[in-house]
């Protein structure tokens, strides 16, 4: 006999996080020096097994953000429910198996051990909250109130002892909100633990921005080396060169440096993961385009307020092409010309843009949360 029961828990990070509008898997956006996924995943290190269900998209950029080697990686299914069923297929046999959302990083040690326990008592652990707020029922166009004090809001952990929710998940079909009902549909009685208030579920916009954070500002720094045989492209404008940056996209420095600032000031991941340099679709691309799309992922939250870009060259000489510049940048960000700024320094002949091998571009951004 095992002298302790084997726990597994698995964390589901594979949806799409589309109602936080934030133009890209919501577990992966920067919280607490590291990402929303790594810190749910954090909290249950310490069971025998961990399963992160992800996308093949995210696969690498989760191993990547998760510093835990024992971690196993299960790609998940078009629905919430076919990825934990692929995962209960993963796992294939332990004792306990708790099930958590990964856009719920805010759960305690004390929730999830209740959860635990109450599954190994009862058979099922799951947590969920009363009600501070009336509750009304709608059946065919009349209202019922019912009694708050019965009513609850279901969160995850969910723990359940494994072969009874393997054999809930083998003999349900159908897509369901969250694993308590598969387990009652299957005729298994769930047991309730004591959530929190805290631990809630990251999904909406305004979840993702602190309350008083009314302005956010960011900084971005982009650097390429000069080449033959390539166009130089400056915000958008093309300068008439023998020479122009090397990249795998048009290299426009400065429009690089200010997506990035965009993007750190609304706490994203930066250009390399969105746009990576070994995706082939990305090769030449127009960096004007793609700042419309970094313009595009941040509109929802947050309202452009002013850009500052700095262009650190020995040459080409900047200032006869600043106003085209500054129109190509502002239509591309759909504001007025004069909330963007444009200047030009040399590095007084020092490093690789004081002896005309390369370009650089820094930029400040200031963003207002909406």
């Amino acid at each position: 006999m095992k002298s302790s029961p084997e726990v597994t828990a698995v964390v589901l990070c594979a949806g799409m996080g589309e109602r936080a509008k934030l133009g890209y898997n919501k577990i992966l956006h920067p919280y607490g020096g590291c990402s929303v996924a790594a810190r749910a995943v954090k909290k249950f290190t310490r069971f025998d097994r961990l399963v992160v269900v992800c996308s093949e998209n995210d696969e690498e950029t989760l191993k990547n953000l998760i510093d835990c080697d024992k971690a196993e990686y299960v790609y998940g299914g078009e629905t919430r429910t076919q990825s934990v069923r692929n995962a209960l297929n993963a796992v294939k046999n332990t004792d306990i198996v708790i099930i958590h959302d990964g856009a719920r990083p805010f759960v305690s040690e004390e929730t999830i051990d209740e959860s635990v326990a109450s599954a190994l008592k009862y058979g099922s652990g799951i947590t969920a909250i009363k009600s501070v707020n009336a509750v009304k029922y709608v059946k065919d166009g009349k209202t019922v109130t019912l009694d708050r004090d019965k009513v609850y809001s279901v969160q995850t952990p969910q723990s359940f002892r494994f072969d009874e929710i393997k054999t809930a998940y083998d003999a349900v079909s159908g897509n369901f909100a969250d694993d308590s009902e598969v387990y009652e549909r299957a005729g298994f009685t769930p047991h309730l633990t004591e959530g929190s208030r805290d631990n809630i579920k990251l999904t909406q916009p305004a979840d993702f921005s602190g309350l008083n954070d009314v302005y956010r500002i960011g900084f971005g720094f982009d650097v390429h080396r000069f080449e033959k045989g390539r166009d130089l492209i400056l915000c958008g404008r093309k300068f008439d060169c023998d020479k122009g940056l090397l990249g795998h996209s048009d290299a426009d420095a400065p429009v690089h440096a200010i997506m990035d600032a965009i993007l750190s000031a609304a706490g994203m991941p930066d250009i390399g993961v969105l746009f990576p340099d070994s995706d082939p679709k990305y090769e030449n691309a127009n960096s004007i385009k793609l700042l419309e799309s970094v313009r595009e992922s941040v509109s929802a939250r947050f309202e452009i307020i002013n850009v500052s870009v700095c262009i650190i060259a020995q040459k080409p000489k900047i200032s006869p092409y600043v106003s085209q510049m500054r129109e190509n940048l502002a239509n591309a960000l759909t504001v007025d010309a004069e909330r963007i700024n444009i200047s030009a320094t040399t590095s007084e002949l020092l490093g690789i843009t004081g002896d005309g091998s390369g370009l650089a571009a820094a930029a400040d951004v200031l963003l207002r949360l909406i």
